[in-house]
């Protein structure tokens, strides 16, 4: 049976159903798979978002989540949409990451984002800069490492390298710029280690803290698979460097798998024809090599 891989159009305003229509006439999508593409076209004028398109796209969401939820989709894939409409609209979560798990009823979720030689996990996603030291919690960074071991033992047979960013310039330079290295990341490093042990017997598998300013550059020549973040931006910003037109937002811990583009709406250049569906083909091409792992 071939999976089935709902796409969301997002906000109807920006280049979302662009990017869907171009991925799916392309020869760059596996053909076996069954899509269905969810949401309506509200009246707009495209690059204008209105409280009608975030209505529209917070709609194509509670409908894609609903029919994986009752086993009719095997995955979903997620237009991009414009949060500041939506909010409007009455949607309540920070992002679309929020809104799947809470629907899905999972408190164990996270946010993980992959595209050419880089995958990153972020422990914390959606808050202010100055909020992040106080926000990091030992039990988040473990509980968030996990969840990326997890999905890369799910995708290669072969044992993950994750690095652990430091937070602070030069991993906090042994507690001269900052001891959240030394009092929550290294401890928390060696509780996923002894952790991995028990589950998967597996050696060590996570290595940090590691200078933020050289981890990336580490991942990319192949020391490691993956870099645990320990902000939303820390992660992104490489990231988005690195491969802008490929990347892939990834929720982890949903019953089902969730992947959508790594970028915007883009309301100035919509209905132009320069939109690129680099970001939504490999978003697609992900969800279905997931969904079918799952269905395996």
């Amino acid at each position: 049976m071939p999976v089935r891989i709902g796409i969301t159009l997002g906000d109807c305003a920006g280049i979302g159903p662009e990017i869907v229509n171009l991925a799916l006439n392309s020869d760059r999508v596996p053909k076996p798979a069954e899509y269905k593409i969810i949401g309506k076209y509200s009246d707009c004028s495209v690059g204008q978002p209105s409280l009608e398109t975030g209505r529209a796209a917070a709609a194509g969401l509670e409908e894609a989540v609903t029919l994986a939820r009752r086993g009719e989709l095997d995955a979903v894939v997620t237009g991009p949409v414009h949060k500041a409409r939506m909010y409007e609209a009455g949607f309540k979560f920070p992002g679309q990451t929020e809104f799947f798990a809470e629907r899905c009823g999972v408190k164990n979720f996270a946010m993980c984002l992959t595209g050419g030689k880089i995958t990153v996990a972020l422990v914390t996603t959606h808050i202010p800069l100055r909020e992040v030291p106080s926000a990091l919690k030992e039990s988040e960074i473990v509980r968030v490492g996990l969840l990326l071991a997890d999905f890369l033992y799910g995708r290669s047979k072969s044992i993950p390298r994750i690095a652990v960013a430091g937070l602070n310039p030069h991993a906090g330079e042994s507690g001269k710029l900052g001891r959240e290295e030394i009092e929550i990341i290294a401890p928390a490093v060696a509780k996923l280690n002894q952790s991995l042990l028990i589950s998967h017997q597996s050696p060590l598998i996570f290595t940090g803290p590691i200078s933020p300013d050289t981890v990336f550059h580490r991942a990319i020549e192949g020391e490691f698979d993956a870099v645990l973040c320990m902000y939303h931006d820390q992660g992104l910003i490489p990231l988005k460097l690195h491969a802008f037109h490929k990347g892939v937002n990834v929720t982890l811990g949903l019953p089902f798998p969730r992947t959508s583009p790594d970028h915007g709406t883009a309301f100035e250049i919509a209905g132009k024809g320069i939109a690129r569906p680099d970001s939504m083909i490999a978003a697609i091409n992900l969800a279905v090599e997931l969904a079918t792992k799952k269905t395996a």
